[in-house]
């Protein structure tokens, strides 16, 4: 499946991380002391091949798309809502609008799968595989190829933007009653029970969130999806825009460019992505902690840090554009602070700093 994508995708330049590495090192401070910023400088620097990357192009793509789940009533909001969030993105009015410009991040919109016509959006990609996926409860939400062509449209979207001069593509999803699929798909995956991975969400009180947890349950054993088939799990139990994202990440990585997550539908599509083809885990990025459970648990079953605890449910890449934040502090951190042999600061004379911090170092 998608073979030819997936040979593709390379490893980390691991010269050009170790001469990253060195220099991180060496820079005017306690060696190790800005952890995080480190870490994702050294990715960056292992995807762009450049052992002191300068500031990179960025866009969000942010797909959306309905749910049949949502006939069952387990959100506080209409399906109409997620029509209504793409035309507000469209016209600028959008919480995704205000962040992206915040970074310098170029905003793509894509309709996947939206229960609406939005010819009313000129500004917006046209993918829509159809009008919404089907209600979970009674079987699969699309069909085994209505996956693959949402996977496929995300791989060519992410093409595109490559194409224009991208280096980091952050991810976002909107789709009212998405939180279901998107737990279902990380439950296929985790030991955790299904009441340990879903929380009260936007607005839910806890009569919904039993009722939730329970259609859930029953989805998921109806259609019994196949683990070990990351596809068949994305069309029995995904969305058209999850489906989606994971072709944007796998066409970002098959292109060597950096993946920012969001909350917990991208962070959904991406586990399905690393099951199709594990090496896109080098080039992930995560951001922030969604406030649902079941966030932190796909994080952690891909092994890729988060960052920021904010609190945060909104989804709508935001989440993807401060993780841009970040990793441009990290870009300021490798070009713009000097070595201690740049500075003429004495290098630590004691401990690990000492065994690694030289003078020397001016690159």
């Amino acid at each position: 499946m998608f073979e030819n994508i997936i040979s593709l995708i390379k490893p980390l330049d691991e010269t050009a991380m170790a001469k990253c590495q060195l220099r991180l090192d060496n820079l005017t401070k306690p060696l190790g002391s800005l952890h995080s910023f480190e870490h994702i400088a050294r990715q960056m620097a292992g995807i762009t091949g450049q052992h002191k990357p300068k500031m990179l192009k960025k866009g969000i793509i942010l797909m959306a798309g309905d749910h049949g789940i949502n006939d069952e009533g387990v959100s506080t909001y209409s399906k109409t809502v997620t029509a209504e969030m793409m035309i507000n993105s469209c016209h600028g009015g959008a919480a995704i609008n205000v962040f992206a410009e915040h970074v310098g991040a170029q905003l793509v919109l894509v309709d996947m799968g939206v229960e609406a016509n939005l010819s009313v959006c000129p500004n917006l990609c046209h993918e829509k595989i159809a009008y919404g996926t089907k209600n979970i409860t009674q079987g699969s939400a699309m069909t085994r190829d209505e996956g693959s062509a949402a996977i496929s449209a995300g791989i060519r979207i992410a093409q595109e933007q490559i194409n224009k001069g991208c280096q980091i593509l952050g991810l976002g999803a909107i789709g009212i009653g998405n939180t279901l699929p998107s737990v279902g798909i990380i439950a296929c995956y985790s030991s955790k029970k299904i009441n340990e991975l879903i929380g009260l969400g936007t607005g839910i009180t806890p009569e919904l969130l039993s009722k939730r947890i329970d259609i859930l349950n029953t989805a998921l054993a109806i259609n019994q999806p196949d683990p070990q088939d990351a596809l068949d799990v994305v069309s029995k139990i995904g969305g058209f825009e999850i489906a989606g994202l994971v072709g944007v990440i796998l066409g970002a990585a098959s292109g060597g460019v950096a993946v920012v997550l969001d909350g917990l539908a991208t962070s959904a599509a991406a586990l399905i992505a690393m099951k199709i083809a594990p090496q896109v885990k080098d080039y992930l990025v995560a951001s922030h902690f969604a406030v649902e459970p079941a966030h932190k648990v796909a994080l952690d079953l891909m092994e890729i840090p988060g960052y920021l605890h904010l609190d945060m449910h909104l989804g709508e890449g935001t989440g993807a554009a401060l993780g841009m934040s970040l990793i441009n502090a990290s870009l300021h951190v490798i070009n713009d602070m000097k070595t201690f042999g740049e500075a003429e600061v004495a290098v630590a004379q004691d401990g690990p700093g000492a065994l690694k911090q030289d003078k020397n170092v001016r690159e």
